[in-house]
């Protein structure tokens, strides 16, 4: 085989070395050992892209493939035509090609026996990036080669991270707009992000803007990552350092993005009174790459979220239109107007613990305040009587079940029907001795017997016209007693179990 010569060229001045964390991986594949150490000579010292170069040797086209089967690392490989066989090397780059399927890595063919490997034929039938003749091949063309190589690989993981990166972003757009609560969609979107970005250090946070409040309070902190996490849920008051505050302020201020090598901070208004603020800091980048990537998905992320609290807005004042319906009836019975929140967060707190989904957890507790809405039918007389109701008067209350199942029924709205199985069913009771229809167990709607079990919860620790309210020994005595009777079995334990949890609720929404 052919010495492998280098021509006299001038020293160049030393350079000054930066403090540098990652490398460019490149393989030499050649059995000459001379190759090597000529080539980790001329490259050993060098720096590109602000980052040194790992070497690493193999002998043979076998232990090349043994390499790259298990390590897809390297930005480009100096590999020798003629090795165990005359063609070794034309066969290790087409195998790299055609069977490893590794488009990304640049291949430069090396010979010392040029009329072995014709250049053009070589060129034209394999897929390489460049061919050179080791008789010519100097440190400076070495140096050229290697320059050119790693920043056309650096092109390519650009490029197929931008695909990547939009991929998942349609797949995590997708995902997030399943989720219903701000919160845990804010906390998810950050997740997706540093996935999406392929950050490891970075941090950073979502703000969104109070309507009507000065600009130095302006920061609610929605979710935030990193060294960034806070425990307060305000810009003004958590420990974040005071230049990155005075950042997202300006932000806010501005009306506009900011980026530049350190931080991404993007601003968003969907509407009039809504906005807000995506801080992102990251080590480094000198491509802008993560910067614009970060503004793509922060504008879905943004319409995403102004979408959801607009949603979560319209439900809270449905909530609120629930509670003023349910305290309406409640008003004519005289009874405790926080009667029906109570009773809605006790149907909550069942529906959690018994595993059901965030759907159904959601509907019973909007729906649960309407569960007594036909007293609006009964008179008051019979309602606020403070005695025992005789026969003829206990037939009468008992239509209000029916009577708010009708009103209920007139509306198409998904928390109408919902509460009208609620206010039909829910004074069944489990051995089928209650009303109106006398079902039993299983029969009765899973939402009718969870508000089964909190309004008489409720109603016995508090104070009624006809009573007062009762002990905690004295609630917990008659749920055992009545339990497989009245409640069934699941919830009086359930609700036993957790007694204090559900005594809680009362200090919460007192009368």
């Amino acid at each position: 085989m052919s010495a492998f010569v280098f021509k006299k060229e001038p020293k160049s001045a030393p350079v000054e070395k930066n403090k540098i964390t990652k490398v460019w991986r490149i393989l030499v594949v050649d059995d000459d050992d001379s190759v090597h150490q000529i080539t980790k000579l001329v490259l050993g010292d060098a720096e590109i892209e602000h980052r040194r170069l790992d070497i690493v040797s193999v002998y043979s086209s076998v232990e090349a493939k043994a390499l790259l089967s298990q390590d897809d690392s390297f930005c480009m490989a100096f590999v020798d035509v003629v090795m165990e066989t005359e063609h070794a090397g034309l066969d290790l780059v087409a195998w790299i090609r055609n069977e490893l399927k590794n488009q990304s890595i640049r291949l430069v063919l090396r010979t010392g026996q040029a009329g072995s490997a014709p250049e053009g034929r070589v060129i034209r039938d394999f897929d390489i990036n460049d061919y050179k003749e080791k008789t010519d091949f100097t440190a400076s063309k070495m140096m050229t080669t290697v320059y050119a190589s790693i920043r056309a690989y650096r092109d390519l993981m650009t490029i197929k991270r931008s695909l990547d990166a939009f991929k998942h972003l349609i797949d995590a757009t997708h995902e997030l707009l399943k989720i219903n609560q701000i919160r845990p969609f804010a906390s998810a979107a950050l997740n997706n992000l540093l996935t999406l970005m392929n950050v490891d250090s970075s941090a950073l946070y979502i703000a969104r803007l109070k309507p009507g409040q000065e600009q130095q309070d302006s920061g609610v902190i929605i979710a935030c990552t990193g060294k960034y996490v806070s425990e307060s849920e305000s810009l003004a008051s958590s420990t974040i350092s005071a230049p990155v505050k005075h950042q997202i302020q300006q932000a806010f201020f501005n009306k506009t993005h900011f980026a530049n090598e350190n931080c991404f901070v993007g601003y968003y208004e969907t509407t009039t009174d809504a906005a807000s603020v995506l801080y992102i800091e990251f080590e480094d980048d000198s491509e802008q790459f993560k910067a614009s990537l970060a503004q793509l998905y922060a504008t879905n992320v943004a319409l995403i979220l102004e979408s959801l609290t607009k949603r979560l807005d319209l439900e809270d004042s449905q909530k609120e239109l629930m509670y003023l319906v349910g305290e309406a009836a409640e008003t004519k019975s005289k009874e405790g107007g926080q009667h029906v929140k109570r009773v809605a967060l006790i149907c909550e707190l069942l529906a959690t613990k018994l595993g059901f989904s965030d759907k159904f957890i959601q509907d019973i507790r909007l729906a649960a305040p309407l569960h007594d809405i036909g007293k609006i039918g009964i008179p008051e007389s019979i309602l606020n009587k403070p005695g025992k109701l005789d026969d003829e008067e206990w037939k009468i209350m008992q239509t209000h079940a029916e009577i708010g199942y009708r009103l209920l029924t007139k509306s198409n709205a998904n928390v109408a029907q919902f509460g009208a199985k609620i206010a039909r069913f829910h004074h069944e009771n489990w051995d089928g001795s209650g009303y109106p229809q006398g079902l039993t167990g299983l029969d009765i709607p899973v939402e009718a017997r969870l508000m089964g079990m909190a309004d008489v919860f409720d109603t016995l620790g508090s104070d009624r016209c006809y009573r007062h309210a009762w002990s905690n020994e004295k609630i917990v005595a008659y749920l055992l007693e009545q339990r497989g009777k009245k409640f069934e079995p699941l919830l009086v334990d359930l609700v036993i179990e957790n007694i204090e949890e559900f005594q809680g609720i009362r200090g919460r929404c007192p009368d």
